[in-house]
């Protein structure tokens, strides 16, 4: 995401950039050399993003808010090292993956090492809300990627499953980091659970965006291969619907149920789903959540990061990458 969005903010996720690179030197060199490869591959940040703009809401204090927010793209990061291994990724934002570059067992060791050093970050609060939230947080967010898993090429999933599994795999991290800013900074469950409800509705829609764009955006801009999820048997929203509603729902469910595509057989996929309106129904889906994310943004007291955060809102169903 462009940082003009974060104008608000920018100055702080300068600082949060710089304790990230703090936050995971090691005296052993090569765990540093490989979770700075990490961070170095850039990253949207919007997880420290969402925590620093839920702190503006009330008493806003960065020393309060900084090991919340660089925890929280760590507990990311740790997500990304490990998902690479799992689908054997090679690149990531177009750049090599910590899988592609040291192997699968350094990659794990990694993605616990960056876990490990969130929670020496999340143990600085006496707020007992923080580390109770992150930690229901994380268990649901490894159901989310075993339910992933466990039903790869599995056609007979349904919309409601869709919801289920992305919101545990990408809305909670983002609902809980919209909360604890909120919380870091003392507010009230007035506000810091209307931020949370906010940070649900983005993170679906985000997710739901990010499905589409793996159909749909250019490989330079999506930093991935077009049709990743198809060719690893992840079944989104797009196809999911399109299962129901193709007139060529046996081609379809064959192709998507077919465990080695080759690009043609990948291609003729997406060319299925986009006939069948997949793709639409998604976008129309997406713009659902954002308005329902605005929604509670507008019940929450009138500050001046209320409109930053509407033009995220808006940015997040017309994003191209």
């Amino acid at each position: 995401m462009d940082f003009d969005f974060f104008s608000e903010i920018r100055y702080e996720l300068g600082i949060v950039e710089e304790e990230l690179k703090q936050a995971v030197r090691a005296s052993n060199e090569l765990l540093t050399e490989t979770a700075t490869h990490l961070i170095d591959a850039g990253g949207k940040r919007l997880r420290p993003a969402f925590c620093l703009l839920g702190g503006k809401f009330y008493h806003f204090d960065l020393d309060k808010l900084l090991p919340l927010a660089v925890a929280l793209e760590l507990i990311h990061m740790a997500t990304l090292v490990h998902d690479d291994v799992v689908d054997s990724s090679l690149t990531r934002r177009g750049m090599p993956t910590v899988k592609a570059r040291w192997g699968n067992k350094i990659s794990s060791h990694v993605g616990d090492y960056l876990l490990g050093k969130s929670l020496i970050l999340i143990s600085r609060y006496e707020e007992p809300l923080i580390p109770k939230v992150l930690a229901e947080t994380s268990v649901k967010m490894c159901e989310g990627e075993i339910i992933q898993i466990s039903t790869a090429f599995d056609t007979n999933q349904n919309i409601k499953d869709y919801f289920y599994r992305i919101n545990r795999k990408t809305a909670l991290l983002i609902a809980a980091s919209s909360q604890l800013g909120a919380v870091a900074c003392g507010a009230p469950a007035g506000i810091h659970q209307g931020l949370r409800r906010f940070g649900h509705n983005i993170g679906m829609a985000f997710q739901i965006t990010d499905d589409i764009l793996d159909m749909t955006a250019e490989q330079i801009k999506l930093g991935k291969p077009v049709g990743s999820d198809l060719r690893q048997g992840i079944i989104t929203l797009p196809a999911i619907y399109s299962l129901q509603k193709s007139p060529d729902r046996g081609r379809l469910n064959e192709l998507i149920a077919k465990r080695n595509k080759t690009e043609d057989e990948i291609n003729e996929a997406i060319v299925l789903i986009k006939e069948a309106g997949g793709i639409q129904y998604s976008s129309e889906i997406a713009q659902k959540y954002i308005a329902r994310a605005k929604k509670e943004l507008n019940l929450l007291p009138d500050m001046p990061v209320k409109k930053t955060m509407q033009i995220i809102a808006d940015f997040v169903g017309i994003r191209k990458f």
